[in-house]
């Protein structure tokens, strides 16, 4: 597949903007201005970007507890999230749904979720209904490799293809789960190879090329709707922090985390490649200084939204 040159300048512009946004997190949180926890995607930028900036607008996407990079993929306003992880108004969410529970459904975003494997269950009955309605569009469905060993990761993938649902699992392998490597804690040759056990096409690929990200999932989602089969990719990538704020990172070594930043950063590699190509660092500085400015508006404008009122807690809520 040949990218053209607006394409693949897109796909650095969001690696840049996820990868700034979350920077900007950070530095609130250590400054006090956001409170609880998150959970960051710094170094898996490829992923959400190479993904998100395949489909549709109309298509939709279930995401995770580390799902910054999900929402601004798929359209999200950074400013609205912003003020949602500020508990503010104008937050996607009225400032109620937090890190965690960020839902866009104006963009396709059916939501992040705190509940390891909860996205996989909400992409199938997603999926289920796109098929009854005989809509031509998939539902991507996001998750981790902490996933892989619960209940509902097989549940899901067992409807999904005994059903022929149009729902392409995109597993963002990041070596990791909260404090212990995957390939201790997942028995099988690989992630991919349960997607197999299943009757599903599946693949692995390098998470942190942007473009392969880009092309698989291209690729994946012509083929689901013209076979009506689902389709499984497990991308292989890298988290730089620790599981969440509260994790001290202690369960492998900074040597590790140098390797994946300096030789496989999903971000410097792509600068590389567009430069090669004949992009040059002038139109990258362009972009990435657009980036920052648009980072910066939407943080101030977050703090001067007015704080969601305590009088509506209870809005919206069911019981």
């Amino acid at each position: 597949m040949t990218l053209t040159l607006d394409k693949q300048l897109e796909l650095h512009r969001m690696m840049m903007l996820i990868r700034l946004f979350e920077e900007a997190l950070e530095e609130m949180f250590s400054r006090g201005l956001l409170h609880g926890t998150m959970h960051l995607s710094i170094g898996q930028e490829a992923s959400a970007a190479g993904a998100c900036l395949a489909l549709d607008k109309e298509d939709l996407i279930t995401s995770t507890h580390r799902g910054h990079g999900h929402c601004l993929g798929k359209g999200a306003d950074p400013f609205k999230m912003f003020a949602e992880l500020l508990g503010r108004e104008d937050g996607y969410c009225r400032g109620r749904g937090g890190s965690m529970h960020i839902a866009d459904l104006s963009n396709g975003n059916l939501g992040a979720n705190g509940i390891v494997a909860g996205s996989l269950t909400i992409s199938v009955g997603a999926a289920l209904s796109f098929q009854m309605q005989k809509k031509d569009n998939i539902v991507l469905c996001f998750f981790g490799d902490g996933a892989v060993n619960e209940g509902s990761f097989h549940e899901a993938l067992n409807l999904a293809s005994l059903w022929d649902l149009p729902v392409l699992f995109l597993c963002e392998n990041n070596q990791y789960g909260m404090s212990m490597a995957s390939d201790k804690a997942v028995a099988g040759e690989s992630i991919a190879s349960r997607g197999n056990s299943y009757g599903i096409e599946s693949i692995q690929i390098d998470g942190n090329d942007v473009e392969a990200v880009f092309e698989s999932v291209t690729s994946f989602k012509n083929e689901i709707l013209t076979t009506n089969r689902p389709k499984f990719i497990e991308a292989v990538t890298y988290r730089y922090r620790g599981h969440s704020k509260s994790d001290r990172n202690l369960y492998r070594t900074s040597d590790e985390i140098e390797y994946w930043k300096e030789e496989k950063d999903p971000i410097k590699r792509y600068i590389g490649k567009l430069i090669e190509s004949g992009v040059t660092e002038a139109k990258l500085k362009e972009i990435d200084e657009g980036v920052k400015e648009l980072i910066r508006n939407s943080v101030k404008k977050a703090l001067d939204s007015p704080m969601s009122p305590v009088t509506n807690l209870e809005e919206d809520s069911y019981a």
